[in-house]
């Protein structure tokens, strides 16, 4: 007999209760997310037989190359909030600045802004590589009816309503978490619909997969380097295994599933990070904490940092939960 499978529409609406703020907007934001997700996810797929690979020829304020597909995805899920008229903000890893949704209907009642990573890891596109999206959502701070501000934006990760990622591999995979749990929805190609494959997601409590790039080891800060040794040496359950994708969306899918702590220091190169703390690093430490993970910046809880500015870069290390404890005491 063929398993029944709950579609993502029917376990937001059965479980609506738990969001903190119970509303039919929430909802509606989620399913946003979730066409918007199919159509990037519609793209990808065809990368090779249309011109979506390579450089888009620009830079994004960060300073990187923009790629193809990281202008596609961008203007995507932007198009599909802006049209359905669910937020009254939304911060985005490709652009300057937050935009700011004037809603003439409802004369800016909204109550949620979204700040996205359209494509994480989209220079893995050209060579078949999983890439992935990052969310999360915020319940906006100023008065309901008035422009947002950056203030908005600038919340503590411990403030998110929800958050989750978008990982386009074999198969694509929405996982999100409102605060009670983490679950994985799988995309059926061919009905369209996600389906609720891996339901309450859990860190395994340790595991045996650290995943860091290796390549920028002699710019590490010493407490990094003595940690990857110790991941190395060859005693009790050591040596760890070394995966390292380069997509943080990847690399975090996996070692939830399998059991791993994922890195990405400071560095020489890097003095305050790479990782975004809005766009990468809230969302996916409010996921970690969720299923029994951790997340830290070596020294602090991530969702504890109260965010300076919109692209703020923090270092991240992330994952089972006696993992990261010891990369911290290598840290101290």
């Amino acid at each position: 007999m063929t398993k029944q499978y709950k579609t993502l529409g029917e376990f937001i609406i059965e479980n609506q209760d738990s969001f903190k703020y119970s509303s039919g907007e929430l909802s509606r934001l989620l399913n946003g997310l979730r066409l918007a997700a199919k159509v990037v996810n519609h793209e990808v797929n065809k990368a090779g037989l249309v011109d979506i690979l390579g450089e888009a020829g620009d830079t994004n304020i960060q300073g990187e190359n923009q790629q193809k597909l990281d202008v596609l995805a961008n203007e995507k899920f932007i198009q599909t909030l802006k049209k359905r008229e669910i937020v009254c903000g939304i911060a985005s890893e490709e652009e300057d600045d937050f935009i700011s949704i004037n809603s003439f209907d409802n004369n800016n009642q909204n109550k949620y802004v979204v700040l996205i990573d359209p494509l994480d890891g989209s220079s893995n596109i050209d060579v078949n590589v999983s890439v992935g999206t990052i969310f999360s959502i915020y319940r906006r701070v100023t008065p309901v009816g008035s422009p947002v501000t950056i203030d908005d934006f600038l919340q503590p990760g411990t403030k998110q309503i929800a958050a989750g990622y978008i990982v386009y591999g074999t198969s694509t995979m929405l996982v999100y978490t409102t605060g009670d749990g983490v679950n994985g929805f799988t995309l059926n190609p061919a009905l369209g619909t996600f389906y609720l494959s891996h339901p309450n997601m859990k860190f395994p409590e340790t595991g045996n997969i650290y995943s860091v790039n290796e390549g920028n080891y002699v710019h590490f800060p010493q407490g990094v380097k003595d940690y990857i040794k110790y991941c190395q040496k060859e005693e009790d359950d050591r040596p760890y295994t070394s995966r390292y994708i380069g997509s943080l969306v990847s690399d975090f899918h996996r070692n939830m599933i399998k059991g791993g702590i994922y890195m990405y220091p400071t560095s020489s190169k890097a003095p305050d990070g790479k990782l975004r703390l809005l766009y990468e690093c809230n969302p996916m430490a409010f996921i970690a904490e969720q299923a029994d993970g951790l997340a830290s910046d070596g020294k602090q809880r991530i969702m504890e940092i109260n965010p300076k500015e919109l692209h703020q870069r923090v270092p991240f290390f992330c994952g089972s939960k006696k993992m990261v404890e010891k990369a911290k005491e290598f840290m101290k």
